[in-house]
């Protein structure tokens, strides 16, 4: 009697347990994936897509560290929903780059930026308002 009520008692938690993890598999399933920004994975990804001049007088540590000020800027933004890489960002890496010593120009930073951008918008961190261009 006691082995019946253990193999019930079993196949009870097996039947509820399976009911709770086919529930949520099926609601994950409708969810888009969470963007992940992967920093080594961003700095290849800029540094492949910037022009040549830009390159040319940048290293990946130098992407690296424009893409850590960016994100640092863009953490402290108020907002969550809208994520803007625009002129304040620009002059945040900018000072912090003449803080640091670099020489390098505001359109090698912008550059860096508007790839980023794309970046950002590859792996679904960011993307476009509906009727903005």
């Amino acid at each position: 009697m006691v082995i019946v009520f253990a193999v019930l008692a079993a196949v009870l938690v097996f039947v509820i347990a399976a009911v709770a993890i086919g529930r949520e598999t099926a609601r994950l399933s409708e969810q888009s994936p969470r963007p992940v920004f992967d920093m080594d994975e961003a700095v290849e990804w800029v540094a492949d897509r910037l022009p040549p001049a830009v390159t040319a007088e940048l290293s990946h540590d130098d992407v690296r560290q424009i893409l850590r000020w960016s994100l640092d800027q863009l953490s402290v933004q108020p907002t969550d929903e809208v994520l803007v890489v625009d002129d304040e960002t620009l002059a945040y890496v900018l000072v912090r780059a003449r803080d640091a010593g670099q020489r390098w120009t505001e359109q090698q930073i912008q550059s860096v930026l508007d790839v980023q951008l794309a970046y950002l918008e590859v792996i679904g961190a960011a993307g476009r308002e509906e009727g903005f261009r």
